[in-house]
């Protein structure tokens, strides 16, 4: 019984085999030039005949093959196909079915099989293949099928909304997000133009920017405002893709991504509210305020744009922080910089700031931590503390001249006593002396002694003043005329310039001659190889006048200028320090001002008074 089985096998073997011969030349063209692999297999699966594209496909040649059935390239998890599919092609039908195979490098391809059964005299002796391979293509299809899978779960889960519109704005597809953004569901939604959907004061701006994108083939994105189904409307930001068709080159479609921006905005709203609220508080305050990241500044209100002289705040801003400090300070503003940015606040502290000008400043800095523009920075405040200074010292002045009045006034009536007992017995002991040198030189020394006390007792007690009009010219030439033998022994020459004959002021006559007469002779004083006193007088404005006082003396350094006026301070060996200081506050009890200048030139006094 198996004995003739195995003949009819053999039998059939041998047909297939002159089967093939005697169609050796049509079967050669068509196995040569096919690209799929083409091959003959007997009824147990033994290839008899492979082309080219075989011995590629599987990497074994066509002498290897002879001695391979097919299950041997099959893995054994398509073996079960593969028998099932051969077994139907034994039996005459032509079937199409995709495996898998092993090739002779050990990789698996992915292959379409279709299976042809070969017919020699009505029986079947062989069946053809015909294998195509599709490993790529199953690939692509996969990476396709995960793609799509991947989209569908994006736009079906996403909490942003994706919409498709056509050229028109008609929603060709909305994703399941509308419904927890607008309220609306995927159906309501489909029927309606998306322009519909934004908010009327934003519909011609989204529509010109979605017009660019069609138009620019290139991706955009704006925030506009779109209505809810209940009335109300949020913030939304679209980022928007067109669709091209590849033969026309024309965009389509348009697939945009829609977020809900309504908190962010809302954020920003407040944060920009804050920085207003700051940016005024800050523009406006009294102190100076600089905001500074490293030595950069990068913001200076209206208050240091003024104290640092500046006509615009770029002229400060173009600067580096270190440019407005004295180089003394440099090194501990650096410090104090570092300690700034470990996020610890700083107490004030005097500092000396430069002026565009160039004049130098006295202020107090303090220094905080801020965050400017989203980065970390210092808040530095400047205080002008120029005038307080000044009104410190005239307290200190002030204070000194109380304690020097009372100080006086005990004086002059303690010494003006005995004095004038002195001068009694020195009247009589002169009567009975023939020589009388002796008594001249301390009967001028006692009139000293008056002269000094009559200061004293003015300091102490200052006089009433007594203003009437008076011109100013005449009250000056009386001065010149009091005071020109002493300047002509002195070898000085004084010289009035006036441009004005009928200058009149309200002023005590007295105390103002009292003035004029000190400063002059202390211009004389100053000149000990004589020279020229020039005393100027002009207009100034429309209610006040400007004299000036000029010697040509050797000056006065800059150190002893900061000090005239202060009480008891003087640089003459015989000199009380009351002179300068009774004198200037005389011309403030005028509502007058009174300035010093000196250099190596000379010294320059400035007195302005008002006029009647």
């Amino acid at each position: 019984m198996n004995s003739s089985i195995k003949v009819s096998k053999n039998e059939k073997r041998l047909l297939l085999k002159n089967y093939l011969e005697k169609n050796v030349s049509r079967s050669q063209t068509l196995l040569h030039s096919n690209q799929d692999a083409i091959f003959a297999m007997d009824l147990e699966g033994y290839f008899v005949q492979v082309n080219p594209a075989y011995e590629k496909l599987t990497g074994y040649s066509a002498q290897e093959a002879a001695s391979m059935k097919l299950q041997s390239l099959i893995p054994v998890g398509s073996l079960d196909k593969v028998f099932h599919h051969f077994h139907k092609a034994v039996l005459g039908q032509f079937h199409n079915f995709d495996c898998r195979m092993t090739n002779k490098a050990g990789q698996t391809l992915d292959l379409n099989l279709t299976n042809i059964p070969i017919s020699v005299d009505d029986q079947i002796v062989g069946v053809y293949g015909v294998a195509k391979d599709i490993t790529l293509l199953k690939r692509k299809k996969e990476e396709l099928r995960k793609m799509e899978e991947i989209h569908r779960s994006l736009t079906e889960n996403v909490f942003d909304m994706i919409i498709s519109t056509n050229l028109q704005g008609e929603l060709l597809y909305v994703s399941p997000a509308c419904e927890h953004i607008l309220g609306y569901s995927r159906e309501e939604l489909q029927s309606r133009n998306s322009f519909s959907l934004l908010h009327i004061e934003d519909r011609d701006r989204a529509y010109a920017d979605l017009k660019a994108v069609f138009i620019n083939q290139e991706n955009g994105n704006g925030s506009y405002r779109i209505n809810k189904k209940n009335g109300s409307f949020i913030w939304v930001e679209i980022f928007c893709k067109p669709i091209v068709d590849p033969d026309t080159r024309l965009a389509v479609e348009m697939v945009c991504v829609i977020r809900d921006i309504s908190e962010r905005k809302r954020a920003e709203e407040e944060a920009e509210k804050r920085e207003d609220t700051y940016r005024d508080l800050v523009e406006n305050s009294p102190d100076a305020v600089i905001i500074a990241r490293g030595c950069d500044m990068l913001f200076i209100n209206e208050t240091g744009r003024r104290l640092l002289g500046a006509s615009k705040k770029e002229d400060i801003l173009d600067k580096k922080l270190l440019d407005i400090l004295h180089p003394d300070l440099h090194d501990t503003a650096k410090k104090r910089a570092e300690i700034l940015n470990n996020e610890a606040a700083m107490d004030f502290i005097e500092y000396k700031l430069i002026r565009l000008d160039g004049t130098i400043i006295e202020a107090e800095v303090k220094g905080m931590p801020t965050i400017y523009e989203n980065k970390p920075a210092r808040h530095i405040i400047f205080r002008d503390i120029t005038e307080r200074k000044k009104t410190q010292q005239l307290l200190l002045n002030s204070e000194k001249l109380t304690i020097a009045g009372q100080l006086a006034a005990g004086i002059a009536h303690e010494v003006r006593n005995p004095l004038t007992a002195i001068k009694g017995f020195l009247q009589l002991m002169e009567a009975q002396v023939d020589n009388k040198t002796y008594f001249t030189i301390i009967q001028s020394e006692m009139e000293r002694i008056e002269i000094i006390l009559s200061e004293l007792l003015l300091l102490a007690k200052p006089q009433e003043l007594k203003f009437e009009k008076e011109n100013f010219n005449t009250l000056i030439y009386n001065v010149k005329t009091l005071i020109d033998t002493q300047a002509i022994m002195n070898n000085i020459q004084i010289e009035i310039e006036n441009d004005r004959e009928d200058l009149l002021i309200r002023c005590d006559k007295n105390q103002l001659k009292q003035v004029f007469i000190n400063l002059i002779k202390n211009a004389i004083e100053a000149m000990n190889h004589g020279g020229i006193i020039t005393i100027e007088i002009k207009q100034y404005g429309l209610d006040k006048i400007k004299i000036y006082i000029k010697d040509t003396g050797n000056g006065v350094p800059q150190q002893i200028i900061k000090r005239i006026g202060e009480p008891f301070f003087t640089t003459k060996e015989a000199g009380t320090g009351l002179g300068i200081m009774i004198s200037k506050q005389i011309i403030e009890n005028h509502n007058g001002k009174f300035h010093f200048w000196s250099d190596e030139n000379g010294t320059i006094i400035e007195v302005i008074l008002p006029i009647s």
